[in-house]
């Protein structure tokens, strides 16, 4: 089974995503920031990660610098998850590794449609 780390500062949206990456047959873990998710990814290596850009401690562009830089850190893939529509800040997040790109609201069709384009689950 894979593994997806839900990386938000929302409970409620990490509720949210638990439940729909279960539903794609995804072990489900969760961190508050990006600090606490680095020291998770430092001791077990998601297969996947679901990331909010904006969060308290350690925002989402900064955990994936780290993530990147660290061995094994391109493994994961990231989709970041976040309310940031500038085309700006997409190319950025791109560009520092993110491999694929969630608006927020979100739903089941959507994150089954992005992860099958990143190859995490099979296409319906």
């Amino acid at each position: 089974m894979k593994t997806c780390l839900v990386v938000d500062d929302s409970r409620v949206i990490r509720k949210v995503a638990r439940r729909i990456l279960e539903d794609l047959s995804f072990h489900v873990e969760e961190a508050g920031d990006g600090s606490e998710a680095l020291t998770f990814c430092r001791s077990t290596m998601p297969d996947a990660i679901l990331l909010d850009w904006n969060m308290p401690i350690m925002n989402g562009l900064d955990f994936l610098k780290n993530l990147r830089a660290d061995p094994g850190g391109d493994r994961p893939v990231v989709v970041f998850c976040t309310t940031e529509n500038d085309i700006s800040a997409i190319a950025q997040a791109m560009e520092c590794g993110a491999n694929e790109y969630i608006m927020k609201p979100f739903d089941s069709e959507i994150v089954q449609s992005k992860f099958a384009e990143v190859g995490l689950v099979l296409p319906t």
